[in-house]
Parts: structure tokens; sequence; C-alpha cells
């Protein structure tokens, strides 16, 4: 393995939380303000003087003190831990989430020995594998989930069945049950029998996107696997394995 590529630890990440921060790893704006020692929070959070991430806070409104910026009177609340940003090659049969209600393996199992709570940014759902962002800077997060930055990613899909045309007719769908999305960007990169890989490039992010535009083609997927995020390649780092991001590279992500 090379250096600075990291297998996932089974010790938990977030060890004596309470079990409202272990579901979300989030408390409720107040109870942020109260670790500052700033008393009344509601009065406030209703004076409009607090702000999460550049946006005038509400109560009741949740936020993390470790991945939020929370401000007082324009003022950053308390000490932030230094910003984290890990690449890991997901593999499958991980939920992308912090913790699960029902038991599954979550990403979080995987990052656990990289020293502090980081978040995914956006999601993989469990049968799909490769390329997945975490962080706990909510500011570039929240810049490469908005919809009006449309960040490219870009995904190596197995798929089987009648697959004649098969880069066309996925470039070809507009229209997930009554929904408009925006074409894809597809390209055959190899084809055998009633089996095809193709790469796929979207940025907006629907809900099993891919699974279901693949679906409305006829196609069994097989495999779905995420390579690239903006300039981020996912290279040949190991399934499972992690590792930090380079300067440039998050640089690269500020400007998407």
């Amino acid at each position: 393995m090379r250096p600075g590529w990291n297998r996932r630890s089974t010790s938990c990440i977030w060890p004596g939380r309470n079990k409202e921060e272990r579901d979300d790893g989030r408390t409720r704006t107040k109870a942020a303000l109260r670790r500052g020692r700033l008393l009344p929070a509601e009065t406030y959070i209703a004076a409009g003087r607090v702000s999460i991430n550049g946006e005038t806070a509400q109560l009741g409104q949740r936020a993390d003190p470790e991945r939020d910026d929370i401000r007082l009177d324009g003022h950053p609340l308390g000490e932030k831990a230094a910003p984290v940003y890990l690449l890991l090659n997901k593999p499958r049969g991980y939920v992308t989430t912090l913790s699960d209600e029902k038991g599954r393996k979550t990403v979080a199992d995987l990052v656990a020995d990289c020293g502090v709570r980081v978040y995914p940014v956006g999601r993989l759902d469990l049968d799909s594998e490769g390329l997945l962002l975490l962080t706990n800077d909510g500011a570039l997060m929240q810049h490469l989930l908005h919809p009006r930055h449309q960040v490219d990613k870009t995904y190596h899909v197995t798929v089987f069945g009648d697959i004649r045309d098969a880069a066309v007719r996925l470039a070809a769908v507009t229209d997930l049950e009554g929904e408009p999305i925006c074409p894809a960007q597809v390209s055959l990169l190899h084809q055998s029998g009633r089996k095809a890989v193709l790469e796929v490039t979207i940025h907006q992010g629907k809900n099993r996107q891919i699974r279901r535009m693949c679906a409305q083609c006829g196609w069994k997927v097989q495999r779905l696997r995420r390579v690239r995020e903006h300039t981020l390649e996912l290279g040949n780092l190991p399934v499972g394995a992690w590792r930090h991001l380079t300067e440039g590279e998050v640089a690269a992500l500020r400007e998407a």
C-alpha cells in the first residue's frame, strides 16, 4: 500500500457523543451557541444575529460547530477543527451515511482512522462504488452540491441487455418518470455480446439517476463505479482505501 493510503478501522468514529449527534452529526443551533457560552441562544437567533454558512439562522435549525461556519454578529463561534479533505474508494455494500439504523456498514467505518469527523459530499448508493469525497469543510461541501455549479461526475457503468447503439440511446434519455433531466455525456468503452461498459458523465445527481436511465433502456446494471468528480480522479486507489487530497486538488474543487 502506498504511503498516505489507509485501510478502514472498525473503531467507532465518535465515541461519547449522544444519540442525536451520532445520528446525523448535527445539533440544534442554540445548542451550538450554548457550547460557546452564549446565552440565551434563542434571543440571538430570533434577532437575526446568528448566521450559518452565510445565511441567517432560524430557530430549531440544525448545525454542526465542527463543520458549519456559525457566526454571531459576523464573528466566528468558537474554534473549528482544521479542514480535512479525503478521497475514498468506496466499496459495494457500504451506505453513504455516518450511521445506519439497520446496522449496515457505513463509509464512516472506512475513514474512522483519519483522526477527525468528516462528512460525505453527495452519495453513492449501497451497490455503487468508487470515488467519494469526505470533508469537514461545510462551505466547500455546499459549493460542490449546489445545482448552479453543475459539477461533473463521471461513472463507468457495466450493463447487460440489448446494447445496440447503447451510447446513443442512453444519451437520449431526458426524462425520469416525468421529471426532466439534462442529457448525459456517454461514450462506449467496451462491448462484448450483450454486455457493454459505458462512460457516463452527469452533473445533476438525481436519486439513482444512472440506474434509472439504464432501466429505461431495458438494461440491467451489473456494476456502477464513479471514477471522476470535476478534476479529481480515482486513479488506482485500492478499494476501501482513502487518501488526503493535495492542496492543488482542493484548490481546483473550489473553482468548480
